[in-house]
């Protein structure tokens, strides 16, 4: 696919930050915010795609705090997967009592409250329509939640992984740094590394670009653009072998 046609895809893995669900308030959960999220969600299942979802933990704890600072890395990455594992329990929650199926999966044990991941049961659940929430990263410390997107999508044979940030896409510099930016509609693995852009960090970047699994990097607080993202061939940066 190297170019971005939305009539070939099907199955999709959404990385979503823990921020992102805080909205403005930048803690906890925004009701609203995460609404919105979960309505572009239902319309896109509504039309038939197959939809797993891994979610950060940010808007709960992050290492790289406060407090994260103060511990070992190891203890910090531990309760950042924890903190994935509450974001995934409140949006399956939400989309339940909205009367859409879901299913939780764990990368650590946590039987009392999600499956513990293997890409048989997830594969499953997807093909009996089920939303797949995908948590506590790869189950390793040291791998950010990106790493763990791109893992899912490769076991679970998706067609793309989109990314939700903070801008429209990629730039040949940073947009929020310099004005001057310009944004980059698509672009090759090989080109993001010979100019040394910013994608995803660079353990999931090269492992998407080994198995040569596109990446849509697109603006997810743009209201209706994680829909507009996969319908939408102007929406975002296609990221492509």
């Amino acid at each position: 696919m190297r170019t971005f046609k939305p009539e070939k895809i099907n199955r999709i893995i959404f990385k979503i930050s823990g921020e992102v669900l805080a909205g403005p308030k930048g803690f906890g959960i925004d009701i609203d915010r995460v609404n919105e999220i979960l309505a572009d969600i239902i319309s896109l299942k509504k039309k038939g795609y197959s939809i797993g979802i891994v979610l950060g933990g940010g808007n709960f704890f992050r290492g790289a705090s406060e407090v994260g600072d103060k511990i070992s890395r190891h203890a910090a990455d531990n309760v950042g997967m924890l903190a994935t594992i509450q974001n995934a329990i409140l949006l399956s929650g939400l989309l339940k009592c909205k009367n859409y199926p879901t299913e939780v999966y764990s990368a650590v044990q946590v039987d009392k409250i999600a499956k513990f991941y293997s890409p048989d049961r997830a594969k499953s659940s997807l093909n009996k329509g089920k939303i797949c929430f995908f948590c506590a990263g790869t189950g390793n410390p040291f791998f950010t939640t990106d790493t763990a997107a791109v893992l899912r999508g490769i076991e679970l044979d998706a067609d793309i992984i989109f990314k939700g940030t903070k801008v429209n896409g990629v730039f040949t510099s940073d947009p929020v740094k310099n004005k001057n930016a310009e944004f980059i509609s698509k672009i090759t693995f090989s080109e993001v590394l010979a100019k040394e852009l910013k994608v995803m960090d660079m353990t999931a970047f090269s492992l998407a670009r080994e198995y040569k699994m596109p990446i849509k990097v697109f603006n997810i607080n743009t209201p209706g653009n994680i829909e507009a993202a996969v319908l939408n061939k102007d929406v975002g940066t296609f990221v492509h072998a």
